[in-house]
């Protein structure tokens, strides 16, 4: 049996930017697109509202452009209003031809924020359709907050349902516009509506107030809905909306009758992009994207795992580009360490293994962190292991920062017996001291790791003297790594982060 297909509108450049703080740069939002229509596959795209700013007239106009020349402009979308053909005008000059008109969805809005009739608004409407038909762009119609307009004037809804019908309208967009819907009442009236308009093509636009909006997806796809409006690490405004990671792995895991054209395999890799841009981090335990939902932290799991795969699901850490981890910490058994012993190549006997556990143990009752790329110097340490020792010393360095100038570093480098110096520019201290290392190993033919990440910690309500943990993230090749630095200088904690990745790299 065929199955059904299901679009997928990604508005994290439209909603998403509503996320308190954030505003996405025209480069930004380009690269972005690019990503979420060429890589990621979405079907389409919700980049922008019309008439907010230059700014945003000035990102669109560069989408469009890159997507007529690739043939993708059907696919990008702009928020308009019902504004006399004003949002049309900018659109023109935008080079954007799909239009989401936003509407009133409910009696309440209609009465007390345009204090119109619906008959007033429905002409209004048909006259910002009409002019978009004579201009050559495609209409969709927001209903903006069609959810409690079911609840609450439900004779009204399918009073302008009634007029949609008979309008060049492509799709129709419902919006549970203040996150209020319970999965129940989301199955309950989508199923009203699309039985009683079966020519027409209706998305769900979720909202995530009560965190029901996965939930709400499913009964919206189950009552036969045709298109889904989602969001990059589930940005938008208060609660955010239905987060597109997990709905993407929901309906492939759960609805076996439906069909996504979503590429699985970049939505990991799109979602630290967006959250670099943004600035703003995603929980350690999101699913799908969250840096621990891959993670075994207890030793009963990482050696069940190794029988057969007791604690695997569906949801496989390969399906997403990401890659199964073992935690180090108090609650590790000698399962955890040797799944992290063979990662980096070691081998040690029972006895080894025991006392290694041990320390770790002991740290994590610290409230140390331990990683994976920390296994070398703990067993240096416990085991006194030759062939554990440092080949790689950052021996002597200069750090200049002065007003006016730019920040340069020299340093003097110990690689296995060889001294080397070198000195380098750059945009900070740190990115200096990059620079100058760079050259020592470009002159021996070798490659540095690329630096991905890089955060920075103190303990909260600590003084400027505190002790600083900088933790960097690297990437060689295919295989990524984190560091650890600690110093009372941010600069320095960072330079013994990078030492330890010099003699792991």
């Amino acid at each position: 049996m065929e199955k059904r297909r299901i679009e997928i509108m990604d508005t994290t450049l439209r909603d998403g930017e509503q996320t308190s703080g954030v505003s996405f740069t025209a480069s930004e939002k380009l690269t972005l697109a690019k990503l979420l229509l060429e890589e990621l596959k979405v079907d389409r795209i919700e980049v922008a509202s019309a008439r907010v700013s230059e700014g945003e007239f000035d990102s669109v106009r560069q989408i469009t452009a890159w997507a007529r020349e690739n043939d993708l402009l059907p696919r990008v979308e702009v928020l308009t209003f019902v504004d006399g053909g004003a949002s049309l005008q900018w659109m023109e000059q935008a080079g954007a031809i799909v239009q989401n008109l936003l509407t009133k969805g409910s009696l309440n809005h209609l009465k007390y924020q345009l204090k119109k009739t619906p008959k007033e608004h429905f002409s209004d409407i048909e006259k910002v359709i009409e002019k978009a038909r004579k201009q050559g762009v495609r209409t969709n119609v927001y209903l903006e907050d069609w959810s409690n307009g079911m609840r609450n004037s439900r004779e009204y809804v399918f009073e302008f349902l009634d007029f949609l019908e008979g309008q060049p309208v492509d799709r129709i967009l419902l919006p549970d516009t203040l996150g209020v819907l319970t999965p129940a009442e989301t199955g309950e009236f989508l199923k009203e509506i699309i039985s009683r308009y079966p020519k027409g093509h209706f998305d769900f636009h979720g909202h995530n107030d009560y965190d029901l909006s996965v939930a709400n997806v499913m009964e919206a796809v189950g009552a036969g809905v045709h298109g889904l409006h989602l969001t990059v690490n589930g940005m938008g405004e208060r609660a955010g909306n239905a987060p597109l990671a997990s709905v993407v792995a929901v309906l492939n895991d759960f609805m076996p009758e439906v069909a996504i054209g979503v590429n699985e395999t970049s939505l990991y890799k799109v979602s630290k992009l967006v959250s670099a841009f943004t600035g703003i981090g995603i929980p350690a335990n999101k699913p799908i994207v969250g840096d621990n939902v891959f993670t075994q932290t207890a030793g009963i799991h990482a050696d069940g795992d190794s029988k057969k795969n007791l604690y695997f699901n569906d949801l496989m850490p390969e399906r997403f580009g990401r890659v199964r981890k073992y935690a180090l910490g108090k609650t590790s058994g000698k399962a955890n360490i040797r799944k992290n012993l063979q990662e980096l190549g070691l081998t040690l006997n029972e006895e080894e293994l025991r006392k290694v556990t041990a320390r770790i143990i002991e740290l994590g009752d610290k409230k140390e962190k331990v990683t994976r790329e920390d296994l070398p110097y703990i067993i240096s340490d416990v085991l006194g292991s030759g062939s554990l020792q440092q080949r790689v010393f950052i021996r002597s360095y200069v750090l200049t920062h002065a007003k006016g100038l730019q920040p340069s570093t020299s340093v003097a480098l110990e690689i296995e017996g060889e001294n080397y110096e070198a000195h380098a520019q750059g945009d900070g201290q740190f990115d200096a001291f990059m620079n100058a290392l760079r050259k020592v190993y470009r002159s021996l033919k070798k490659p540095l790791p690329n630096l991905i990440d890089y955060a920075v910690r103190i303990p909260p309500g600590s003084n400027s003297d505190a002790l600083c943990e900088t933790v960097i993230t690297w990437r060689q090749d295919n295989r990524e790594f984190t560091t650890r630095g600690l110093d009372s200088d941010q600069t320095v904690s960072a330079i013994k982060a990078t030492e330890k990745m010099l003699n792991i790299g």
